[in-house]
């Protein structure tokens, strides 16, 4: 099978030998990804060994557990990432692109890293909001003409 994390056609060559304790990731971003497929594979040890202890108060079994099951993750996108395998802290901006209930939702992050006994390890992150979407044009009113010039008012038209 393909690896989640998009990068390699095997998981198994790929995050899998992260995740399966063969190895450990040489680097934040390769972390980043191998963490994104412990999600998909619901290996939530692998999620829980991979923090700083004292990293994040709200991360608990449970809930990771619950979220990994639940959700039916579609894609990995990394965005920027800083530190290598020589480093002590990196950082890995993604998004993961994910389903509940047949809806979608994007996880965008910004991910610090640190190394823990020659390991790296999730320190903590700040979630990325979108842009808010922004008007290019006036508002058109529920009682003003339809733009698409029909003659109708727009609310009996293209903002029914």
């Amino acid at each position: 099978m393909s690896c989640h994390c998009g990068l390699e056609p095997s998981y198994e060559k790929c995050c899998g030998r992260y995740v399966g304790g063969d190895e450990n990731a040489p680097t934040p971003e390769a972390l980043m990804r191998a963490r994104y497929s412990a999600y998909v594979e619901q290996e939530i040890g692998f999620l829980m060994e991979t923090i700083v202890d004292d990293s994040d108060a709200d991360t608990d079994e449970s809930s990771t557990r619950q979220w990994s099951e639940m959700s039916n993750w579609i894609g990995l996108l990394i965005h920027e990432t800083e530190g290598g395998a020589d480093d002590d802290d990196g950082m890995v901006e993604f998004t993961a692109a994910y389903e509940i209930k047949g809806r979608e939702f994007k996880h965008h992050e910004r991910a610090r890293f640190t190394k823990v006994d020659g390991k790296w390890h999730y320190s903590d992150g700040d979630m990325i909001k979108p842009e808010p979407v922004r008007r290019e044009g006036p508002k058109v009113g529920r009682n003003d003409p339809c733009p698409c010039n029909s003659g109708k008012k727009y609310k009996k038209c293209c903002g029914r």
